[in-house]
């Protein structure tokens, strides 16, 4: 197999951390528990290590290589710091103050997808060279620390494409359908899986074009643009994990 091209690379809260494992054999790689992505890079064996966006700055986390011999190696990620830009929203007030059915609601929704994000296939991606899902302006980009109404709110862990109700959203790699429905927050959405914990998601879409299980090309049909879920008006919510991370889609389009 051809080594996949690897995405850029910064070790920062909600970037990417590429760290050397050496050997013959594909390592076991490891980040808090959580299974990483390792691929083949010019003879030797890296891993590519998302960091949450909520890794504080001058933190070091610790990856775990496991090796063919039975050695474990830790390897330390130091978190460079970054300055992410704010954003004021103004949104339905029911959207921010959640009624008890509504706060239920969301809760359910969270455990659900939180196993989803949690998926790690085995078979590592044939490529990381991902083409942006929807044409248009990148209206939110990646970190925005955002307030809505007033109220701060998680940084924004994802990249917003403006475009019209309707347009056409493709899957950015090759993968599979793990996950097609509808979010109180992020609306309609459908997530694939592409291989070792790279994952992407498509949200707030006005329909929905691919079924759970479903294996995609790049390029296939996802969706449609919509605005359903918390937003102020028509776009592509688009996000990618690694590790179970959300990271910048940016790192990833070669255009970016």
């Amino acid at each position: 197999m051809r080594a996949a091209p690897l995405p850029r690379s910064a070790a920062v809260p909600g970037g990417i951390a590429r760290v050397a494992l050496g050997g013959a054999a594909a390592p076991r790689a490891t980040l808090a528990d959580r299974r990483v992505l390792v691929l083949r890079e010019a003879g030797t064996w890296t891993a590519l290590v998302g960091i949450p966006l909520d890794a504080k700055p001058g933190k070091r986390l610790w990856l775990a290589a496991e090796h063919a011999d039975g050695t474990t190696e830790r390897l330390a990620i130091d978190v460079e710091p970054v300055k992410y830009a704010e954003q004021h929203l103004k949104v339905p007030q029911a959207k921010v103050d959640l009624s008890p059915e509504d706060l239920a609601r969301h809760q359910r929704e969270r455990a659900h997808l939180d196993r989803v994000l949690s998926t790690f296939s085995p078979t590592p991606p044939a490529d990381l060279a991902m083409t942006q899902p929807v044409p248009g302006r990148r209206s939110s980009s990646f970190g925005l620390r955002r307030y809505f109404n007033g109220q701060p709110r998680s940084p924004h862990n994802g990249m917003d494409i403006a475009a019209v109700t309707g347009t056409p959203v493709v899957a950015a790699l090759p993968g599979r359908v793990i996950d097609a429905g509808d979010y109180f927050f992020a609306g309609k959405t459908v997530i694939l899986d592409h291989g070792q914990g790279v994952l992407t998601l498509y949200a707030h879409l006005s329909a929905i074009d691919s079924a759970a299980g479903a294996s995609l090309a790049a390029g296939a049909p996802v969706g449609k643009v919509g605005a359903t879920g918390r937003v102020t008006g028509p776009h592509l919510h688009f996000t990618v994990y690694l590790n179970g991370a959300a990271v910048d889609p940016a790192l990833f389009l070669a255009d970016a």
